[in-house]
């Protein structure tokens, strides 16, 4: 048996008095943690440890009134979170927190004692599920969960999260399950070239793509709004609060995005997941987003050139969410019994994956490669070129793996044969 921790996330149906009594606990959650960094980083450091701690925060939420608002123990999550923070922080896998700003922190409320959300099913489409000081809220069912006489103690939901976004509240499940380990999986292997025009090209000539996210009102309408902000923004006064009109628009513009964003995440699951079904070994390019979107902009004495080209460029990798592609394939591949392995990146579109050559101009445009080596002349789509030449690493043994904190390039002994691709 494999134990698995993993969330689920569903839509609340709240009432307005709800929503506002939500809002006022996430904002007291906020701003227990800022308190709470205070005290940390004014008291002494030998007076600093977690019992000083939450005797602090038991006399905060009993001198201020409208910290009352919040669970005792969505409190002591506050508690535990911030001193994970640090704990990450001592082993250097984060920087040091800091203090949450209004305007720029996700909204959120923890419910870590997952026996007290007395969580049923109503019918196929709604659940109900008990909030501390909220009540009993509707919730999407849109998944099964362990619950009643599926629940035990290996197969439970251990606590959750309400979380807000340009939507509106949702609860985030934490599950934890006990399943039988998966058999590997017996499928063939296959390259994958992430990109922009074609989204996933597959070294077997199948492409995943997808159209734009949202419809062409709902474009028309996002372009309204964006011009209406910036007019509004610009007679704005330097120092002027922020109008309620221009929040108000702000607060639409989030919202359609948020749905785009919500469009790509359901596309990137289903087509993650009927990979990881059908492959038993992916082959993906070991990427550095960060590198391949930096500014162009320069410096003073030596700027940059096409910087406004280069920003949408950026802009169009980062709608892709390449890196997210990749973290569902890596999790969804060992659910299925299959491996995920990467491959270095360098050079993979310019190489010819016939005759292995990389000769100058041979990438005529985005979608079409020409091999413009005498002996081979092979012509073809760029893409599908650049998968199998990703596959092809990987047959040679050319691997990444992670060693003391950075990748190194790992070759095999055994050369696997060579298929015909």
């Amino acid at each position: 048996m494999v134990k698995r921790q993993f969330g689920h996330r569903a839509r609340l149906v709240l009432t307005p008095a709800q929503v506002r009594l939500a809002d006022e606990q996430a904002h007291a959650a906020r701003t227990m943690w800022n308190l709470l960094h205070e005290w940390w980083t004014v008291l002494p450091r030998e007076r600093r440890s977690l019992a000083a701690a939450d005797a602090a925060i038991r006399q905060a939420r009993k001198e201020i009134d409208w910290l009352g608002v919040l669970p005792a123990q969505a409190a002591q999550a506050v508690l535990k979170t911030y001193f994970q923070a640090w704990k990450n922080c001592w082993e250097g896998r984060a920087g040091e927190p800091g203090f949450k700003a209004r305007c720029r922190t996700v909204m959120s409320v923890d419910v870590p004692q997952g026996r007290d959300l007395n969580i049923s099913r109503v019918h196929r489409r709604w659940g109900m599920v008990t909030i501390p000081k909220l009540g009993r809220v509707r919730f999407r069912w849109t998944k099964d969960l362990p619950v009643g006489k599926r629940a035990d103690q290996q197969n439970r939901i251990t606590g959750a999260r309400l979380v807000k976004d340009a939507l509106g509240w949702h609860v985030a499940f934490r599950i934890q399950t006990y399943d039988s380990a998966p058999e590997p999986h017996a499928g063939p292997e296959v390259g994958i070239d992430v990109g922009i025009g074609v989204p996933l090209a597959l070294s077997d000539g199948a492409t995943h793509d997808h159209g734009e996210w949202l419809t062409e009102k709902e474009r028309a309408t996002l372009l309204r709004l964006e011009r209406r902000a910036a007019c509004r923004k610009a007679c704005r006064r330097r120092g002027e609060k922020t109008s309620r009109r221009l929040r108000r628009t702000y607060d639409r513009i989030q919202g359609l995005r948020a749905r785009a964003k919500r469009r790509h995440l359901d596309w990137q699951h289903k087509t993650t997941t009927d990979i990881a079904r059908k492959y038993g070994t992916v082959v993906v390019e070991a990427l550095k987003i960060t590198n391949m979107t930096r500014s162009a902009k320069g410096t003073a004495d030596s700027p940059g050139k096409n910087v406004a080209q280069k920003s949408g460029l950026n802009r169009s990798i980062h709608a892709q969410a390449w890196g997210r592609t990749v973290e569902q394939l890596a999790y969804k591949t060992s659910r299925q019994g299959g491996t995920l392995v990467k491959v270095p990146a360098p050079g993979t579109s310019r190489r010819c994956s016939v005759c292995g050559s990389t000769t100058p101009g041979s990438r005529e445009s985005q979608a079409v490669f020409v091999c413009k080596n005498p002996d081979c002349g092979w012509a073809g789509n760029a893409d599908h070129n650049a998968s199998r030449n990703v596959l092809h690493l990987y047959r040679m043994g050319l691997t990444l793996v992670p060693a003391a904190g950075r990748a190194v390039v790992r070759r095999a002994r055994r050369v696997k044969p060579a298929t015909a691709r």
